[in-house]
């Protein structure tokens, strides 16, 4: 069983790697460019998978977990070279969630009682 990683862990471990080379993290522009060429990669992998345009025979095989993973490394790079806390970021979006949105869905103990 694989250890279970906190974003802190993550984040440190993303830092550590970044932090062994010159040129360091990329800038926010470029970092915001490769999270768009990585969501359009993930958005190809998962119509590729669930959608109707199925790969060609020549292209590589990857998959919508690399795809993911891809994503998520830049999104770490990102909050570390704005000294972003991710833990701290995702707990003040759920609380706007929470809050903002908390009538917008149906819960699943509700589902019986809409019926009444």
């Amino acid at each position: 069983m694989s250890e279970q990683k906190t974003l802190e862990h993550l984040q440190k471990e993303v830092d550590a790697y970044i932090g062994q080379f010159k040129e360091g993290y990329f800038s926010p522009l470029a970092l915001t460019a490769r999270l768009t060429e990585e969501l359009g990669e993930l958005a190809r992998e998962v119509n590729h998978y669930y959608g109707e345009k199925k790969k060609k025979p020549t292209e590589a095989e990857k998959t919508v977990e690399e795809e993911l993973g891809d994503l998520l490394f830049v999104v770490i790079c990102m909050a570390n070279s704005l000294h972003i806390d991710l833990g701290q970021a995702l707990t003040t979006v759920l609380d706007k969630f929470q809050t903002r949105d908390k009538d917008r869905w149906t819960r699943k103990t509700d589902e019986g009682m809409n019926e009444q």
